[in-house]
């Protein structure tokens, strides 16, 4: 059966259209994903994000919990409410899931994905077991990202007791107030913040942000935004059969202290090593297409090195043009010609490096 977030009804009187999404029933699109993709870039819009899972973690061994759990370090986290982005992989070095961390005055929140929830706290429980650390998932939730140049703004304006805090908050930090979570973080390469409340509370805010302004944006918009930004979907740009390595998160492992004994950790340092010798692997790459019609998921990409694939493809609203990240052969070099297979037809695209949009302006040369 699908699950309803808290704010369900408040979809509905906006004229969202419901789909399913990961077992729970979605809005997909208030009217127009053009609208809603141009307002987060060029204002501010908000998503319900409460699909998404906060789990709280306590106790002495949480630090330790947390640095064999994922592969980054949370010992870099030097201050209450920093956060960091990391992967959670399996002994074979595939991803189990992508999360942001926060320090916090108990101990830490870990933000999950819907679609790996389960997944997700079944792998984090017998590691808890070992570290002796409490998981509280955090079900009494809801949760709104807010998002766009004049997101934190309109966001004060919805919640003025919060504006203080709000205006202390650095990129990639959060805190809490009261019974709220302030984190300015977000899946569209804008500025803004995603907002933790409680579920009989999140109605009330979201007619407050519609108050201020804020446009209702859909699952569609969340999509091609977080494309462009070249941000990482889970079961598309990775899964537990894909390496952090080749999906672009490279960058999220923290390889020191080298006696830190992260899960997946050795066959991970084995791989970086057969890429440093020249292995024939795969890696992430941007896409830009030259040719006719739009770029999608599983296209085969036709390079000298040899082929990959598209991972999620779509029509840019900003730069329009399509857009695609893909895993391509190491060999392939950013300002390469490759060709891809559409229904049949090799047509051509130019590799770029990521990301194609940040704070609304093109990125990529």
């Amino acid at each position: 059966m699908s699950q309803r977030t808290p704010l369900f009804d408040a979809h509905l009187a906006a004229n969202g259209k419901i789909v399913d999404f990961a077992g729970w029933e979605m809005p997909i699109n208030y009217g127009s994903q053009i609208k809603e993709h141009e307002a987060v870039r060029t204002d501010a819009g908000m998503f319900d994000v409460s699909h998404m899972t906060a789990v709280d973690v306590r106790g002495e061994g949480a630090t330790a919990f947390f640095q064999k759990l994922i592969g980054n370090d949370v010992a870099k986290l030097g201050f209450e409410g920093k956060a960091l982005y990391s992967g959670m992989y399996n002994p074979e070095g595939g991803v189990i899931d992508d999360l942001i961390v926060y320090r916090t005055s108990w101990g830490y929140r870990v933000v999950v994905n819907a679609g790996t929830t389960a997944k997700d706290l079944a792998w984090m429980a017998p590691v808890a077991a070992e570290f002796h650390v409490e998981l509280t998932p955090r079900r009494d939730l809801a949760m709104i990202a807010v998002q766009g140049p004049n997101a934190i703004a309109k966001a004060k304006a919805a919640k003025p007791e919060a504006a203080a805090l709000i205006d202390g908050l650095q990129v990639f930090q959060g805190l809490p107030l009261g019974d709220w979570f302030f984190a300015r973080t977000g899946y569209t390469g804008e500025d803004g913040l995603e907002i933790s409340m409680p579920a009989g509370e999140a109605i009330a805010f979201w007619n407050a942000l519609l108050a201020a302004g804020v446009a209702p944006a859909g699952l569609g918009a969340r999509d091609t935004l977080r494309l462009e930004a070249g941000m990482n979907l889970y079961g598309n740009e990775m899964d537990d059969a894909v390496s952090p390595l080749a999906a672009g998160m490279g960058w999220t492992i923290a390889w020191e202290p080298a006696g830190r004994d992260f899960i997946g950790r050795a066959k991970l340092e084995a791989e970086k090593a057969q890429r440093a010798a020249g292995a024939t692997l795969l890696k992430q790459v941007g896409l830009v297409y030259e040719g006719k019609g739009v770029l999608r998921g599983h296209m085969r990409v036709v390079t000298a090195a040899g082929d990959g694939e598209i991972t999620s493809g779509t029509f840019s609203p900003s730069l329009q043009v399509s857009i695609a990240m893909a895993r391509v052969p190491l060999a392939v070099k950013v300002g390469d010609a490759v060709e891809v297979d559409v229904r049949g037809t090799l047509q051509p695209a130019r590799v770029v490096k990521m990301p194609f949009v940040r704070n609304g302006k093109k990125v990529f040369e």
